[in-house]
C-alpha cells in the first residue's frame, strides 16, 4: 500500500486491527492464515485491503455484505484437506476410512 490517501490507509489499518480480534469471522481467519506465513504486519495490511475490496463491492453492487464465516477456507478446500490429512495419518501408521457423520438437524 504505497499509493493513495494515507488517512484512508490509517483508517483501514485501524479497522483491520479491530476485525482481526473478532471471533469466528472471515477477516479474522484471513489474518490468522496470513500472519502464520508472512507475519503480523503484512497480515494486517492484507486484511485492510480485503476490507477495501469489500467496501468497493458493496458500494458498486448495491448489495449488503455477506459474511463468509470462519470456516470459509476449510470448506473451499475440503477435499484437499481431507486427502492431505489421510496421507499424514497413513504415514504415521494408521489405516484410515472416512465416513461422513450424520448432520444434526
Amino acid at each position: 500500500m504505497r499509493k493513495g490517501s494515507r488517512w484512508l490507509r490509517q483508517a483501514l489499518t485501524e479497522a483491520a486491527h479491530g476485525a482481526t480480534h473478532t471471533k469466528k469471522s472471515y477477516l479474522a481467519t484471513l489474518y490468522q492464515r496470513i500472519a502464520a506465513r508472512r507475519g503480523r504486519k503484512k497480515a494486517v495490511i492484507a486484511v485492510a485491503h480485503a476490507i477495501l475490496v469489500i467496501c468497493y463491492s458493496v458500494l458498486t453492487r448495491q448489495e449488503p455484505y455477506q459474511e463468509l464465516g470462519a470456516n470459509y477456507f476449510d470448506e473451499r478446500e475440503r477435499q484437499n484437506i481431507e486427502r492431505r490429512l489421510v496421507k499424514r495419518l497413513q504415514r504415521l501408521g494408521y489405516e484410515v476410512v472416512l465416513q461422513p457423520t450424520a448432520q444434526a438437524a
